[in-house]
C-alpha cells in the first residue's frame, strides 16, 4: 500500500467515523423543545441585566498570560525529548526562551496583572 493510498483510506476511515458518531447522536439523543433551553444559564441562577457587559481588562490579561504560558510548556516538550542531541547550544537556546518568558512574567507581576481583585455588584 502507497503512502497516499493509506492518507486516503484513513482519510476517509476519519471522515465516516465522525458522520456516523454525529448521525447516531442525531437519532438516538432525547429531543425536547422547551424555552428554557434557549435561556442563558449561569450558576442556576436567572441572569441579572443584557449579557453585553464590559469586563475588566485584567480578566483579559490574565488569559493571555495562561495563554502565553500554556504555550511555553507547548514548546518545552519536542525539546525536552531531543535534548540530548541538541548539546550545549539546545541548552543555551532554552535558556534563554526561559529567560524571555520570566521577564515577561516580572513585568506582569511587577504592573499587577496577577492580583485578582473581584468586584461584587448588585
Amino acid at each position: 500500500m502507497t503512502d497516499s493510498t493509506f492518507f486516503v483510506v484513513v482519510l476517509l476511515a476519519g471522515i465516516t467515523l465522525v458522520a456516523g458518531g454525529l448521525g447516531l447522536a442525531l437519532l438516538i439523543s432525547p429531543k425536547s423543545l422547551n424555552f428554557q433551553k434557549g435561556e442563558p444559564y449561569e450558576c442556576g441562577l436567572p441572569t441579572h441585566g443584557t449579557s453585553w457587559m464590559q469586563f475588566r481588562v485584567g480578566y483579559y490579561l490574565y488569559a493571555i498570560l495562561f495563554l502565553m504560558f500554556d504555550v511555553e510548556i507547548i514548546f518545552l516538550f519536542p525539546w525536552a525529548t531531543i535534548v540530548r542531541s541538541l548539546g550545549m547550544t539546545g541548552l543555551a537556546s532554552i535558556l534563554i526562551f526561559i529567560a524571555i518568558l520570566s521577564l515577561g512574567l516580572a513585568y506582569a507581576w511587577k504592573k499587577g496583572v496577577l492580583e485578582w481583585k473581584s468586584e461584587i455588584s448588585k
